[in-house]
């Protein structure tokens, strides 16, 4: 059994994937590891030659891709390791990142999820972690008063990132860019819930630890760069549809009654604002991003998703 499996879903991503594993090997030396790719669906060439480059990695490969939550379980399933890291395929390492976070594991016992800390490439720092939505921090969200107030706990899920914190401390929950548990949580928790396609899989995954009585750390001990939206950077509607599906299927599986139905119109509300508020934005500054911006927020009213399977009516 190794010390960690390192689970990396990609999609079209060849070159990321080729500078993550190149800075993984560099920079991890301390412990020994499995790391598996699950090539999810990919229509472009470069596997192959990926495959040249890293021949000790497991590639699994989907002729379809799956949720995200889907491929990372399949990877889940065929690991050895006593812990497992859910790794996004746009990290780049710059120290023994991996090795600093199973040192840590041993002395909480191997209980508890934990994150690092997350920068960008020029090293600023980069949202780590976030609070998970409730009716107060949804109205800051909903009326951009988390950008008036980003300190305030109520208003902002957002605001333990607004603070330098070299300690680790508890938190709700971590980035799923780099998510490291023992597999025996995994296990506890029967993986990841399939029902997100793509986006909040991880703050699932850390709330249903939490209320289970376990912990999530994040541990700014160790630093890695996260280049960000790399796999939704060719399909904006893509990650605009989902992130808007993948909120409303969190509500529904954690709120209830009048909980739900307000989260819900709040959900819906911060798109109709957000629809002609960047569209006149847009127009006023001339920027067609923004007002294809708009049109996502303006075609995700018109959306829902169906029971618990990640559809859509």
């Amino acid at each position: 059994m190794v010390d960690v499996s390192i689970i990396i879903i990609n999609y079209n991503s060849f070159d990321l994937l080729s500078d993550c594993l190149a800075t993984l090997f560099e920079h991890t030396k301390g412990i020994s590891f499995e790391v598996i790719v699950v090539d999810n669906g990919s229509t472009l060439p470069g596997l192959e030659e990926v495959k040249k480059l890293f021949p000790s990695v497991k590639y699994i490969t989907n002729e379809k891709g799956m949720g995200f939550a889907s491929a990372n379980n399949l990877g889940i399933k065929n690991a050895s390791g006593r812990y497992i890291l859910m790794l996004n395929n746009d990290i780049l390492f710059i120290e023994d990142a991996l090795s600093k976070i199973v040192g840590y594991s041993n002395l909480l016992g191997n209980n508890a999820i934990i994150g690092c800390k997350l920068l960008n490439r020029d090293l600023s720092y980069q949202v780590s972690v976030v609070d998970y939505d409730c009716l107060i921090n949804l109205i800051g969200e909903t009326f951009f008063l988390y950008k008036l107030f980003p300190r305030n706990r109520f208003l902002s899920k957002y605001h333990l990132n607004n603070r330098y914190q070299t300690e680790p401390m508890e938190v709700e929950a971590v980035k799923g860019a780099f998510l490291f548990a023992p597999k025996k949580i995994f296990d506890t928790l029967n993986n990841l819930d399939e029902r997100f396609f793509f986006y909040y899989e991880e703050t699932d995954f850390c709330c249903r630890w939490k209320k289970s009585g376990g912990k999530i750390i994040y541990y700014p001990g160790a630093k890695i760069i996260h280049l960000g939206g790399a796999s939704t950077d060719s399909d904006h509607w893509f990650k605009y549809k989902f992130q808007h599906l993948s909120k409303i299927q969190f509500f529904q599986k954690h709120f209830n009654g009048i909980k739900f139905l307000l989260a819900v119109i709040l959900q819906y509300a911060a798109l109709i604002i957000r629809f002609p508020l960047y569209f006149i934005i847009g127009l006023l500054k001339r920027d067609s991003a923004l007002i294809r911006k708009s049109g996502y927020y303006l075609r995700s009213i018109f959306l829902f998703p169906s029971g618990n399977n990640g559809g859509i009516s």
